[in-house]
């Protein structure tokens, strides 16, 4: 699994360590900065992987921050860490230029997710021409579908549901993320479009094989297996 350097821009401490030990634990590596001010300096003279930014800062809030890292050429991917998790509020983060957007309290195990999901798509993993995990072949332009070297018969939506759980192979994806990286929905519309869907998938990437695809993470989401 790929160890990440981040950079974590939070002034309170004790939200700073729990983040810190949370990513350490997992041998990535975190270095905090507690005001705006000491993360932009520190973004733009060391290289991270992703950076975690909090809304609430003590100099900077976290939308002028954000904007001061795009103006200054500092592309690096941004997931926005707040207590302020209302849409409009999330709406704003990622108008501004967060990369993503995740509200506090949250799911240790979401947050490194998306984490390592916003360092694949910085580095351009999800847009190669074909994507491959396990008995899975994905051919994004072509945008056709093989396990097995067999031919899968996907609808638009369906293709672009297993392309995204291609592009994050091994992941738990949660609903939110389903909702908002594959319908383009920064909110719950309280529909079981997301499990119709799945179900839909699921039916045509197992349909004729002896092992599970799609396996369903209770309370937390859905993960692609490798098939094999």
């Amino acid at each position: 699994m790929t160890k990440l350097n981040i950079l974590y821009i939070e002034d309170d401490a004790r939200a700073a360590l729990q983040v810190q030990e949370l990513a350490e634990a997992t041998g990535n590596t975190v270095v905090c900065a507690s005001t705006g001010t000491d993360g932009l300096r520190r973004a733009g003279v060391e290289r991270f992987d992703v950076i975690i930014l909090d809304r609430m800062l003590p100099d900077l809030d976290g939308i002028t921050l954000l904007s001061r890292l795009r103006e200054s050429g500092i592309g690096t991917p941004v997931l926005m860490l707040s207590a302020l998790g209302r849409t409009s509020d999330r709406a704003e983060g990622l108008d501004a230029g967060a990369d993503d957007y995740l509200a506090k309290p949250f799911e240790a195990e979401e947050l490194l997710a998306r984490l390592r999901a916003l360092h694949r798509r910085g580095s351009g993993r999800e847009h190669s021409a074909v994507i491959l995990y396990g008995a899975f072949e994905c051919h994004v332009k072509a945008r056709t579908a093989f396990r097995e070297n067999r031919h899968l018969s996907l609808s638009p939506k369906e293709f672009d549901l297993f392309r995204y759980f291609m592009a994050n192979a091994g992941e738990v994806l949660t609903r939110e993320m389903l909702l908002r990286d594959v319908w383009k929905m920064n909110f719950d519309p309280q529909t079981n479009v997301v499990d119709v869907n799945i179900g839909r998938l699921r039916r045509k990437l197992e349909d004729g094989f002896d092992t599970p695809a799609l396996e369903t993470i209770w309370g937390s989401g859905y993960r692609l297996l490798d098939g094999r």
